[in-house]
């Protein structure tokens, strides 16, 4: 699914009404009713109290038609209109127009001074004050009024996006704060970063029939990930396959005190999919690997504790994962440096690996092209320095996958994939529970064995990242967000493939 910024959705929303062709408040109507679809599946109790209030341009004429909507549909709907600015959008005006002559619900006017009411406990809050196409933060009175209904104990419902929220750059001023966003069509940029993330709450999109071939056509650089493009993505195994078809991975990772590292990444390239897995690891780690995961081969390094050399044997291998667990130590450091002198095929590195590239920070320059890089956020900061906000961070991110022609994936909720082409792909999968130990390292072990299997580098992180997320939500499901382990993840990426498969 491709995101837009606010003004290609603006070109989106005129070209679908001059070819479908269609009129304003027809769109504006059908954009309510699929609002209004989903609101009454969210909150099915008629008894509870809606206020919808709606500002002056057209998020406000959506605001107008779904207190008519809901009110016909037997909700206990009352509509607040307020007293922004000296006139209405065309659209809005008619919306306020046909609402009144309904008389369906109540409609009162709150005007700049007015004095703020307690809301009572349980209330509905709709939100359609500002729409995406606010071009300044709010401020004043009607900054206190969004701040003052942040503060009662309401459920908040934001149309389209929360009111004061910027969705295509850093938010400044008031927001509201919502519960729950619905976004028409596709979801805004903004709600992929976490600092909007007490402004978005759980957020949904849905279709509201803008032009398919305005879309299909129009580029962007960003893209959301479900579940329809990676499944056609995979590759169907067949018949006579046998493991050399699905390819050799080698793993080096691990060091004393850090050898569930390497079982971990192991494990996850195996669920995966490779054929075959040989883990480099350091002498100590040798037994342990070969109880927890006896479908790998082992070999060791001359050093009890840590890794001192990288040596794969030319082309032997099919991918290579290179990083969890494996220490900062100068002899390590000193061996993957070596490596990356000497390699020129893709590979995967995470972890360890990349906090040595951090400390040497030429060594960026010696990463194969179209490798794999998996940071979370700290990671990431080592790499390529602060950013003063998360857009800010993307922008950078973006950058640096083009300009060192690498695959950069921030992890997080949304993770982020950075291509070389410049795109960035946002991710759908995913929980707070995998917030554990490990999760990582499994995501690792999950792209080298997809980059084994002869997926590109695009595909392995595409389809890792999803499978990765997936695996943890079927994993909440057993165990909930608190008690999640990185193994359980593990065991469900079997169950995320036949989700994703279907």
């Amino acid at each position: 699914m491709k995101i837009f910024n606010v003004h290609q959705i603006r070109a989106l929303d005129q070209y679908t009404i001059e070819q479908e062709p269609i009129a304003s408040i027809d769109l504006m109507e059908r954009a309510s009713l699929t609002f209004v679809k989903w609101f009454t599946k969210q909150f099915p109790d008629r008894k509870r109290v809606v206020q919808v209030y709606c500002g002056p341009g057209n998020n406000g004429g959506d605001g107008l038609a779904i207190a008519r909507l809901l009110s016909q549909d037997h909700y206990a709907v009352k509509a607040y209109t307020l007293g922004i600015g000296n006139s209405r959008s065309q659209d809005c005006q008619h919306n306020l127009d046909r609402l009144l002559k309904k008389r369906s619900c109540p409609v009162i006017r709150v005007e700049k001074g007015d004095n703020f009411y307690v809301i009572d406990a349980g209330t509905i809050v709709i939100d359609a004050i500002f729409g995406s196409g606010l071009s300044r933060p709010v401020e004043g009175f009607w900054a206190d009024f969004i701040r003052h209904l942040n503060t009662q104990q309401a459920t908040r419902v934001a149309v389209d996006i929360p009111s004061g929220m910027f969705a295509d750059q850093p938010t400044a001023g008031r927001s509201i704060r919502a519960d729950f966003s619905f976004s028409f069509e596709m979801p805004k940029l903004g709600f992929m970063f976490p600092e909007n993330a007490e402004r978005v709450g759980e957020w949904f999109s849905g279709s509201i029939g803008l032009h398919s071939g305005f879309i299909e056509k129009e580029k962007t650089s960003f893209h959301f990930t479900d579940r329809a493009a990676v499944k056609t993505l995979l590759k169907p195994r067949a018949k006579y396959s046998h493991k050399g078809t699905f390819g050799h991975a080698f793993l080096v990772a691990g060091s004393h005190g850090k050898v569930g590292a390497a079982t971990l990444t192991a494990r996850g390239i195996l669920r995966s999919g490779a054929g075959l897995l040989t883990i480099h690891a350091p002498a100590c780690a040798y037994s342990i690997l070969q109880v927890s995961t006896p479908e790998a081969m082992v070999t060791v390094d001359e050093q009890n504790e840590l890794i001192s050399t990288i040596s794969t044997g030319s082309s032997r291998y099919s991918a290579i994962g290179i990083g969890p667990g494996i220490g900062t130590n100068k002899l390590t450091a000193k061996a993957l440096g070596g490596f990356l002198g000497s390699y020129n095929q893709p590979l995967v590195l995470d972890a360890d690996a990349l906090n040595i590239i951090a400390a040497n920070k030429s060594w960026l320059k010696k990463i194969p092209k179209r490798s794999v890089l998996t940071p979370h956020p700290k990671e990431f900061s080592r790499l390529f320095g602060p950013s003063a906000n998360d857009f800010a961070r993307n922008e950078l991110q973006r950058k640096k996958a083009q300009s060192l022609g690498l695959y950069i994936i921030l992890k997080g909720a949304n993770t982020a994939i950075a291509c070389p082409d410049g795109s960035c792909h946002f991710n759908s999968t995913g929980n707070p529970g995998m917030a554990t130990g490990g999760s990582g390292d499994v995501l690792t072990g999950i792209i080298t064995g997809l980059l084994a299997q002869n997926y590109s580098p695009f595909e392995a992180a595409r389809i890792g990242v999803y499978l990765h997320g997936l695996a943890g939500d079927l994993a909440a499901e057993q165990y909930g967000y608190e008690a999640m382990l990185a193994g359980n993840i593990i065991d469900q990426i079997g169950n995320a493939y036949k989700r994703l498969i279907g």
